[in-house]
């Protein structure tokens, strides 16, 4: 007995014991919940809540006329939360009411599914009662906008369930129009004016307080900021979209003609620095030509456009005088056991310095040179630091790079470095450098650094506006630099260049080159040429400097400048002196009365043939007169009413059209109007059939 007590005795205490410890638990579990619930719940919070920053909305980079280049727009991604109560109310009554006309309203917008694989997602959400599901990522502003509107989704976020999470993408309205000088906006490798002026562009990111859940999404957990994000700055550049596109479309067509490697062509506002266009376009393995680099920034060996440096030293320093006589050995002469080489052979006899320089001589140039500073070579080098072609140009734009000039007592200089100078070889500038000397020359001898940005705004409002610097008042004495520019005229009037300018209405002046290039370890055996044209019209009074430098492929058949960059020069010279610099003809002092017996008009035809029935004039409607626009018009007792064809990608022929119709016409083709007297339009500014671009101006002279 006395053992089974203590058996017994035991037991109960084990089970008292256990009963105690579970009531202890149990109780001390209650009052974790219960009484430090809150403290808890909140601890666990702070461990999955973090603060993240939240992206400032981008300035926008304007063109000088006003056209977006590049900006930022609003992307949506959307998400669904199935746990929210209306969507589990009742059973789910107010999801199952609306399932199939969104599922029917999300097809018909995105298109990518039917109705029944729409339903099919949502209630696959609905079973599995995600607090985050994803409906549709990557649309737009518009499409989020129709998307509020749908059955459900208008009901509100606490109704529907519907999280939209925006997040903004940078785009680029014209694609490649000056796609590297505009640049890109990715965050780890930032090109063109979107890295020159980031701290301006990206603005001030805010802060929010998020809370992760599965599947690494952070939910915002209120909808307060801590900091408000701060939109970035707007910057205007000086790039003209019209000017732009006539220079990026003239280099795109040669490169194609030449199956060239890559080219570029840059224009210059001559008295203000302005670069109103700068085109790079290279080739890539699918034989298409994209902006892909900037080589307008990137020195190379220049060719004969360096010569107009050459000159400018040896006048300066009166070492030679354009009438002095020069012999040119037949296009081939030896120094210091090398050859120096024309790009044709020379009739026997000498040449005046003006003449060497139009033919584009490197004989010559050699000689010149070697005589007037062999002795002194220092004092030719500091020329060329007077006109800066030996340091970068200061562009605001991040990525120039240095020139590469010799100096004498350098291990590269060597007897042959001088002369070899003298017609742009043993040296490297950048197109842009050759611009800036050729517009220095165009400008009276004031050198203007060039810019791309001439205003920052916020919320249209201007901050600051950019105005252009004189970076050398003189380049050279007045003396030199008329010198220089009528051999530079001699250039395209009887020079290497002369065939292509010889019909154009108005001066130029200009320089072509032509240099060998090296290709890495296999040296000059692929004759590569580079071809290149520098200068600037009208040549009277230049108000356009521009410079097109294109390296062609091996073995090339078309490879002088004058043959390969100078017409593209021509090209858009041609039309930016009719669109800019030609003057619309003047009005005659007094009014000429057209003869009545005959009449000519354009204009809708509905308009025509109301005119037409009121005033009982009989007239002849041609079959093919099916068009909005028509030429009405020979002699009262017999009209014909023709259709006129418009080509929204051409100037319309607006000559016999009145005011009216001229504005409908041209404004409907995105045009802007300047208008002068009342009637119908005798001149336009413009010629027909030229191209056009959106924003451009018209002016025109009525009768």
């Amino acid at each position: 007995m006395e053992v089974k007590r203590d058996i017994l005795w035991r037991v109960y205490l084990s089970y008292i014991l256990v009963v105690v410890v579970c009531v202890a638990v149990f109780a001390k579990a209650v009052y974790i919940q219960q009484v430090q619930g809150k403290y808890w719940r909140s601890m666990s919070d702070s461990l999955h809540q973090k603060i993240v920053e939240i992206d400032a909305e981008r300035g926008t980079i304007y063109s000088e006329d006003g056209q977006m280049l590049s900006t930022s727009i609003p992307q949506f991604d959307i998400y669904m939360d199935f746990r929210v109560a209306a969507l589990r109310e009742k059973n789910g009554q107010r999801f199952r009411e609306n399932i199939d006309s969104l599922s029917y309203c999300l097809s018909n917008l995105f298109g990518d599914m039917s109705a029944g694989e729409y339903k099919q997602l949502l209630k696959q959400g609905y079973r599995e009662s995600s607090a985050y599901f994803p409906l549709k990522k990557k649309i737009s502003f518009r499409q989020y906008q129709t998307l509020r509107s749908f059955p459900l989704f208008r009901q509100g976020k606490y109704k529907s369930g519907m999280i939209a999470s925006e997040r903004t993408i940078r785009l680029n309205p014209y694609q490649m129009l000056a796609f590297r000088t505009i640049g890109l906006a990715r965050d780890s490798n930032k090109v063109g004016l979107e890295m020159t002026y980031d701290s301006v562009l990206k603005g001030r990111n805010g802060k929010q307080l998020v809370r992760s859940i599965a599947g690494g999404v952070n939910v915002p957990v209120n909808d307060n900021y801590e900091v408000e994000p701060e939109t970035g700055k707007d910057i205007v550049s000086t790039i003209d979209v019209f000017i732009q596109e006539v220079a990026e479309n003239a280099l795109m067509r040669m490169l194609i003609k030449n199956e060239a490697e890559h080219g570029c062509a840059i224009v210059m506002e001559t008295k203000t620095g302005k670069i109103k266009a700068i085109a790079n376009l290279g080739k890539r393995s699918d034989g298409s030509y994209w902006e892909d680099f900037n080589y307008a920034i990137t020195p190379s060996e220049p060719g004969s456009t360096f010569k107009l440096a050459t000159l400018m030293a040896l006048l300066e320093d009166r070492k030679v005088s354009l009438n002095q006589m020069v012999n040119l050995e037949q296009g081939s002469w030896k120094v210091a056991g090398q050859t120096v080489f024309d790009s044709e052979e020379h009739p026997p006899g000498e040449v005046t310095v003006k003449r060497a320089f139009e033919l584009s001589s490197n004989v010559g140039m050699a000689k010149l040179t070697l005589a007037g500073f062999g002795s002194a070579p220092g004092q030719f080098i500091r020329h060329l630091k007077r006109m800066r072609v030996d340091t970068i140009t200061g562009i605001d734009l991040a990525g120039e790079k240095r020139p590469v000039i010799y100096k004498p007592g350098s291990r590269y200089w060597g007897p042959t470095t001088l002369p070899w100078m003298a017609f742009g070889y043993n040296l490297s500038v950048s197109p842009l450098q050759t611009l800036v000397l050729y517009n220095a020359v165009a400008n009276g001898g004031k050198m203007m650094k060039p810019y791309l940005v001439s205003a920052i705004k916020e919320e249209g409002l201007l901050l600051r506006s950019v105005e252009p610097v004189v970076v050398e008042e003189k380049i050279c004495s007045d003396q030199t630099l008329q010198e220089l520019k009528s051999c530079l005229e001699g250039v395209c009037t009887a020079g290497t260049a002369a065939g292509v300018f010889k019909n154009t209405p108005y001066a130029v002046a200009g320089k072509t080159g032509t240099a060998l290039m090296a290709d890495n370890n296999r040296g000059y055996a692929d004759q590569i040429y580079q071809s290149s044209f520098a200068g600037y019209f009208p040549a009277d009074d230049p108000q356009f400097t521009c410079v097109v430098v294109i390296k062609n492929k091996p073995h090339a058949l078309f490879h002088h400048g004058a043959s390969v960059a100078a017409p593209v020069f021509k090209e858009i010279a041609d039309r930016l002196y009719s669109s800019y610099v030609r003057q619309p003809v003047k009005k005659e002092s007094e009014w000429k009365k057209n003869d009545s017996s005959s009449f000519n008009y354009t204009g809708l035809k509905q308009e025509m043939a109301c005119v037409a029935r009121t005033l009982k004039i009989p007239y002849k409607d041609t079959p093919e007169s099916v068009n909005e626009w028509v030429d009405f018009g020979g002699k009262p007792m017999g009209a014909v009413m023709q259709p006129k064809t418009v080509d929204e990608k051409l100037m319309p022929q607006l000559k016999g059209m009145g005011l009216k119709d001229v504005v409908y016409l041209c404004e409907n083709m995105g045009l802007k109007i300047k208008a002068n007297g009342r009637g119908k339009v005798t001149t336009q500014s413009i010629a027909a059939g030229q191209m056009i671009a959106k924003g451009q101006l018209v002016t025109i002279e009525l009768n």
